[in-house]
């Protein structure tokens, strides 16, 4: 059997038993998908997908980044400029390191998805790897593996995406003009009209004046263009925003102070330190643009970025090779938090790669600022063991409430009901605990259950 109908459910028959009754009022609820990376031209032009490798493989960086690990090369699945083109030799290779993934929540959600998804029944390996690969293929040329059939096929609500400040949104706009009726929205990702340290951001600047006919050479006319940016991606269904920052530092200049940061920014005339400042102080703004215009906010921080520079050169960005950095928030937020952190007009949900912050740091400042939500584990701890970590340290100071329930975070959109599968679960066997240790009472576990799977996520995202 390649999935267990118990999975991830507590062994004390007691609690399992409780365990099985609260996911079965959540198996089947809608997926609201409120951060994540799926290409909007599936969206868009509903394309179908090429084969299993382009599908499973050379985009996950979870994947790759296992494989490459234990020395497989980037070429040899399918990335790079001498890059393996044929797409059975690229699923072989994949096939016969499988059992690489044995433990990781990667072999859950790719067992999950073979199964569920396309009817396969045995775990992949060497032997199986052809019949797999047909099997999947063969399915891939049909209707109802497109990417809008998968998405009306596994239950999907709502997927945000997450796009360029400098985004057209033209996918998003064929969307809708299509008459399909998945809802597809954008997120306002600013980070590379914010960070000066960004490839050609003179140029990105120089654009994003373009796209809105606003005066990007003053500080004035450079928020302002931002304003314009952020109605644009309003009108097209946004309700966040997204901010990739290296750290969660924020900063609250007087005006005189952050023009004058902004012309030596645009001018390249960067004193030390100056583009973490300008990045902090951007933070503070985009909080105050929030209050105004209702766009939720959201700041994943503490990852160095493409950490090898001769991958980064050779093979580019999302190789797997983004690593944690040790993050602390309670200095860093408090200009941010003291300038507009207790409006409750404003929601700012927090995401760490750094679990040492989730009960020292993260959940006091949730627990009592009205403004912020604790985002579900992320990257590298969205798996059992990291929801339920996050659970047990951050629910006894900020409660559930202050939460924002779970998003997949994905680009492999065959992924996304696995991964919501495996938080519902981990989930319910947590609630379950609270039940059988007289913490909670079943009737409120059962309450919870729904939140957790979704509610609390559309609250949120104000979705």
């Amino acid at each position: 059997m390649l999935l267990h109908p118990d999975r991830l459910f507590p062994a004390d028959p007691a609690t399992r038993a409780v365990a099985r009754d609260l996911y079965r009022t959540v198996e089947l609820l809608p997926i609201v998908s409120p951060h994540g990376h799926t290409d909007p031209r599936w969206w868009g032009e509903d394309p179908a997908f090429g084969n299993p490798s382009e599908l499973f493989v050379i985009p996950d960086h979870y994947v790759v980044r296992m494989l490459v690990s234990q020395g497989v090369p980037y070429e040899a699945l399918g990335i790079g400029a001498d890059a393996e083109k044929n797409p059975r030799a690229i699923w072989r290779t994949f096939a016969r390191h499988y059992h690489l993934f044995r433990g990781t929540p990667s072999r859950l959600w790719l067992d999950h998805a073979f199964s569920a998804v396309f009817g396969l029944q045995e775990r992949l390996c060497e032997d199986n790897a052809e019949r797999h690969y047909d099997a999947i293929a063969e399915r891939l040329d049909e209707p109802g593996y497109r990417p809008r059939a998968l998405f009306d096929r596994f239950g999907i609500e709502v997927i945000a995406t997450t796009d360029s400040a400098l985004d057209d949104l033209a996918h998003h706009q064929a969307a809708r003009a299509s008459g399909w009726k998945g809802r597809i929205v954008p997120t306002y990702r600013p980070d590379g009209v914010v960070d000066p340290d960004t490839h050609e951001f003179r140029q990105n600047i120089e654009q994003l004046g373009m796209l809105t006919g606003c005066d990007v050479g003053t500080w004035e006319g450079y928020l302002a263009a931002h304003r314009s940016r952020r109605t644009f991606f309003r009108s097209m269904g946004a309700t966040a925003t997204d901010h990739g920052h290296p750290t969660p530092q924020t900063a609250d200049l007087m005006q005189a102070e952050a023009s004058a940061l902004y012309q030596r920014v645009l001018n390249a005339e960067l004193h030390r330190g100056d583009a973490e400042l300008f990045r902090a102080q951007m933070l503070t703004e985009m909080a105050r643009m929030s209050i105004e215009d209702g766009l939720v906010m959201q700041l994943h921080a503490g990852s160095l970025r493409s950490h090898h520079a001769g991958v980064l050169k050779q093979y580019g960005r999302d190789r797997g090779l983004d690593i944690p950095l040790a993050t602390s928030f309670t200095e860093a937020l408090r200009p941010l938090l003291n300038a507009v952190g207790m409006d409750p007009r404003l929601t700012l949900i927090l995401f760490t790669l750094d679990e040492s912050v989730y009960a020292r740091e993260l959940a006091p400042l949730a627990g009592v600022y009205p403004s912020l939500r604790l985002g579900p584990p992320w990257w590298f701890h969205d798996s059992y063991e990291g929801i339920r970590r996050y659970r047990e340290a951050t629910t006894e100071t900020a409660g559930f409430m202050n939460t924002a329930g779970f998003n997949d975070d994905t680009r492999a959109l065959c992924s996304i009901p696995a991964r919501h599968d495996v938080s519902r679960r981990t989930d319910c066997a947590f609630l379950a605990e609270l039940v059988t240790s007289h913490r909670l009472d079943e009737a409120e576990a059962h309450e919870l259950a729904p939140l957790l799977a979704g509610d609390l996520a559309r609250r949120a995202y104000r979705l």
